[in-house]
């Protein structure tokens, strides 16, 4: 009976050391298409966090206020419940990476992308900045889908930035209303490296705390 404990606990523990490094990397190995679009880095490419939301003019109402629904993967596909935020008239939002960095390519291709949806396609000015403090203009998206490669803007594979601000065109004039200004969906970084200041995630923990887990419970069977 002991021998046969040992044995489950250390299958365990060997399994969950081997999944430890799939779970940091699994996203960087395979390619993912979102909106048509390819990223490398899977899921892990999307903004993580709101930072920061200044809604602008011209009437957004409270469900398109939701700054939640601009982080992660897309998922806009033109249902009857709210899966964007609104901007307002000049309004604008922070957006961080957490388990990723933006960075450039080192070839025209583009780096960042930008899903805006909703009634109305709509411009929005494009800053990245690495600290939060200091920022870089680097265009603007003209609307609905749209990439920017940072390159463009002297910008490179050694820089990496971890924030991305959206500000609505104030020139475009398409009115007010529920969902005024540009509609942000998602923001994900096509060209992406590890976190400046990476944090493990959850599941990474738990696989692990399972490993050393078994490890000793193998030791103390033995002893």
């Amino acid at each position: 009976m002991e021998a046969m404990i040992r044995k489950i606990l250390l299958f365990v523990s060997t399994i969950a050391l081997f999944l430890f490094p799939i779970g940091i990397c699994h996203a960087e190995l395979f390619g993912n298409y979102y909106g048509s679009v390819d990223f490398p880095g899977g899921i892990s490419s999307f903004a993580d966090a709101a930072i920061s939301y200044n809604v602008g003019s011209g009437g957004v109402t409270a469900p398109y206020m939701d700054t939640t629904r601009a982080l992660g993967a897309p998922d806009y596909y033109g249902a009857a419940t709210p899966e964007y935020v609104s901007l307002g008239e000049g309004g604008s939002i922070t957006l961080a990476f957490t388990d990723n960095s933006l960075t450039g390519n080192g070839n025209t291709g583009a780096d960042l992308w930008v899903f805006e949806v909703g009634p109305a396609v709509e411009a929005t000015f494009v800053e990245i900045s690495r600290n939060g403090t200091d920022w870089y203009a680097v265009g603007e998206v003209s609307g609905s889908t749209s990439g920017i490669d940072i390159d463009a803007y002297g910008f490179g594979i050694g820089d990496y930035f971890s924030y991305v601000r959206l500000t609505d065109d104030l020139n475009q004039n398409y009115g007010n209303g529920a969902t005024a200004g540009a509609d942000i969906d998602a923001v994900g970084a096509i060209s992406t490296a590890p976190p400046v200041n990476p944090v493990p995630e959850p599941g990474t923990l738990l696989l692990v705390g399972i490993g050393i887990a078994g490890i000793l419970g193998v030791r103390m069977y033995r002893k």
